[in-house]
């Protein structure tokens, strides 16, 4: 083994360390779907009981009031997390070390993209900017007009924390994982670009996407423990970083936040992926 070359050698460690992977991630939780499906029928409830009592707007004043107490910075920070580029420099944190997991959100992704981009265009609604007046309630960053329901951001956020809600196990960290998905689409109401509906139709379509994301994962986990595959979509995720130093998304408040986390994701990835088995294959030739 002490002969053997480094690529042979990386690409080898990978193909281990994908499988060891897959293996320490546990592909069945039921209480976890169990959790996602109630988060969604309780968002789903929220919204339509919202809709019915106080029609599509209803509550975004008295909400968008609210947030304007709390500093504008905190808002924007929140916002981001449901940026797609976020959530896939996110994922650089531990593509390595728990590729079922990564793989999940790869899974979850296809539903939460069909969702979004299959009701936006459908319903065609307008954002808060278009229909208020400048002035009467708080808008932080761009001015977005068109495509109010449902609310991206917050499918993307609740994808994301959805699918560390199924695999973690302890009941206080996945009711934590859910308030930070539920921080992020208020955070859109906070900025003044979508209603309180949006946000709960959101939510639901974001934990649904999740629970899908895992049946359809563990059905096709062998396409997903390919090198190939998982180096072709770690590699996408890295895109998505080098991107955050490119544009701030509109919220100039969360970029400094967003460089940093560009920085750190890219370059855990280097270390798991280049200098720690490099490091490695060095201590076995000598």
């Amino acid at each position: 083994m002490a002969a053997e070359g480094l690529l042979p050698f990386l690409g080898r460690d990978l193909r281990e360390g994908l499988a060891a992977g897959f293996r320490r991630t546990p592909a069945i939780l039921p209480e976890g779907g169990l959790w996602l499906v109630r988060w969604a029928t309780i968002s789903l409830l929220v919204g339509l009981i919202l809709f019915l009592a106080c029609g599509y707007h209803g509550g975004f004043s008295r909400l968008n009031t609210l947030a304007a107490e709390l500093p504008a910075p905190l808002w924007q920070w929140l916002t981001v997390l449901g940026d797609e580029r976020v959530a896939f420099a996110l994922t650089l944190f531990f593509t390595r070390r728990c590729p079922r997991v990564f793989w999940t959100l790869i899974s979850a992704a296809l539903f939460a993209i069909a969702f979004t981009h299959s009701l936006k265009p459908l319903f065609s609604t307008l954002r808060p900017p278009a229909v208020l007046e400048a002035g009467v309630f708080n808008l932080i960053g761009p001015g977005l007009r068109e495509h109010s329901f449902p609310s991206g951001h917050t499918v993307t956020a609740a994808t994301f924390f959805g699918v560390w809600v199924y695999t973690v196990r302890a009941r206080w960290l996945r009711a934590f994982l859910i308030l930070l998905a539920v921080a992020a689409g208020l955070s859109r109401v906070a900025v003044g670009v979508h209603w309180p509906v949006d946000v709960a139709v959101g939510l639901a379509g974001g934990a649904m996407a999740a629970r899908l994301g895992v049946s359809l994962a563990a059905r096709s986990e062998r396409l997903g423990s390919e090198p190939i595959v998982h180096l072709a979509l770690v590699t996408l995720a890295a895109g998505m970083a080098v991107s955050l130093f490119l544009w701030d998304g509109g919220y100039p408040g969360a970029a400094t936040m967003q460089q940093l986390l560009a920085v750190a994701a890219l370059g855990f990835a280097v270390y798991a992926y280049l200098i720690d088995p490099i490091l490695r294959w060095s201590t076995l030739r000598n």
